[in-house]
């Protein structure tokens, strides 16, 4: 799979200069990059379809799956990605679980694969932004599709076009030492030679 873009919104501080965030982001990194379908091709080509139709399209829970196995299955830094980490931001209304989290020396790392809707995506950016301001992250990533991949996938999934213009608005959080990115993804081909990847129910929503 191809990252197409790095949307930087907060890269300030100590942390965001260390070693210790760049060997945590380049795991990262490597695990986006290691997605493939169909599974042991080596590359990433999806089925263009659009997904605007109930059953058409492609699932994304398979390529989130996918790559937080491959983050979670090597050490980094003596230690482990967690899958389905508790947020430290809990009030009385808990929020989900990180898809993924990274307790290195200096802190914890939020890791977060978009499969919902365009509102799934800004409550995981309005999650890792409470983290940051609160000091109780040191780095969010979430992961979003191109406008090029956006099509073939379940409608209305988060992405970053819609996110654009809300840039500005995350940037301003106040962070004195801290990390916040956003990953874009894109397909390496397509080819309707390949299957479609499936797609389960996720409350209303197919993923």
């Amino acid at each position: 799979m191809k990252i197409v873009q790095t949307e930087t919104l907060i890269s300030i501080g100590p942390y965001a200069k260390s070693a210790e965030w760049k060997t945590i982001r380049d795991s990262a990194h490597a695990a986006v990059a290691a997605c493939e379908w169909p599974a042991g091709s080596g590359s990433f080509t999806i089925y263009p379809e659009s997904g605007k139709k109930r059953g058409a399209g492609n699932g994304v829970k398979p390529i989130k799956d996918a790559a937080i196995k491959q983050l979670v299955s090597k050490p980094v830094l003596g230690s482990h990605w967690q899958p389905e980490l508790t947020w430290p931001v809990a009030g009385r209304v808990k929020p989900g679980n990180m898809d993924a989290g990274f307790l290195g020396a200096s802190g914890l790392v939020c890791f977060e694969w978009e499969t919902g809707n365009i509102s799934s995506s800004h409550r995981s950016l309005n999650k890792i932004s409470l983290g940051l301001l609160k000091g109780l992250i040191k780095a969010g990533i979430l992961v979003v599709p191109s406008q090029a991949l956006y099509p073939f996938l379940t409608d209305r999934i988060g992405n970053i076009g819609e996110l654009e213009p809300y840039f500005d608005l995350w940037r301003s959080i106040e962070c004195s030492d801290g990390v916040f990115e956003i990953i874009v993804i894109e397909h390496d081909a397509t080819s309707t030679s390949v299957p479609r990847i499936p797609k389960g129910t996720d409350g209303r929503a197919l993923s």
